[in-house]
């Protein structure tokens, strides 16, 4: 039934949007949903304009889909996500990506907003992931696989498009930023990690902490799609320093970073156009 539904949804995003196929898409965390507003001759279509969307809840995280021409290439923008700690199905929390890729979207950059461990990643750092570890035990898989949207099994080996990391490098170096990679290590949430957490995630290979987009990574990859995905550090993980963890924090820090976060988003967009090699 997933697959139709789907299906529904795509339609609808062709008829309200007047654009039959879209090309990328970019889903924007936290301190990024207003983001796609600014964008010339965006159309904007609210989730609950389109069918089976599940709706945000979280701050910071509004609900609208906005269609815009980089290069006169249609490409979906998607302010906020669901996440699972709000209750949603896996199946949900994926259903917008899905969606964007039964639209057409051969590539997706993804955004959020991330704890780090220190070392070589501080905060306001704009963080490419190379890689992630799922500490949840959950993959929006399981179940009967549909083969319409893609293999029972598929390969997470490149989840984070190599090619893709390049050119974001690339990008960087152009706008005079520091490039950063990192692995992002998936919690459940809503409550923040443990100090003991956030070690036994260091010395795993982690260094960013959040609760979103490994489920959207899998999901796409499973159907094909080019993956981004980048992290902005709001905030040190618990442990690493004295200071209590709250989501205030997140968005203020997401605030401050905002200008830096949109102009390397700009930049990107006309690169995730390009058709894959």
């Amino acid at each position: 039934m997933t697959y139709e539904l789907l299906q529904d949804a795509a339609r609808t995003i062709a008829a309200r949007t007047g654009v039959e196929r879209h090309h990328a898409a970019v889903v924007l965390g936290s301190g990024l949903s207003d983001y796609a507003a600014t964008l010339p001759a965006a159309v904007a279509v609210p989730y609950t304009d389109i069918p089976h969307f599940p709706q945000p809840q979280v701050a910071g995280h509004a609900g609208t889909m906005f269609s815009v021409e980089v290069g006169g290439v249609p490409v979906l923008l998607f302010a906020g996500r669901v996440h699972t700690y709000e209750g949603w199905d896996l199946s949900e929390v994926v259903f917008g990506v899905r969606a964007a890729a039964m639209a057409g979207c051969h590539t997706v950059l993804l955004t959020n907003a991330a704890g780090c461990i220190g070392e070589d990643i501080t905060v306001g750092d704009l963080v490419t992931i190379r890689d992630h570890l799922n500490f949840t035990s959950r993959n929006p898989l399981l179940g009967v696989n549909d083969d319409r949207l893609g293999p029972r099994f598929p390969d997470l080996t490149d989840a984070y498009d190599a090619g893709l990391r390049r050119r974001i490098a690339a990008v960087c170096g152009r706008l005079g930023r520091p490039y950063k990679e990192g692995v992002y290590a998936w919690f459940l949430g809503p409550s923040y990690e443990t100090p003991a957490e956030i070690e036994m995630v260091r010395r795993m290979g982690g260094n960013l902490v959040g609760m979103s987009t490994v489920p959207e990574v899998i999901a796409l990859r499973h159907m094909g799609v080019r993956v981004a995905a980048i992290s902005l550090a709001t905030n040190y993980a618990a442990g690493i320093t004295d200071t209590e963890l709250s989501h205030a924090e997140v968005t203020a820090t997401a605030a401050a970073a905002k200008e830096g976060f949109t102009a390397l988003v700009d930049a990107l967009l006309p690169i995730l156009v390009e058709e894959p090699d």
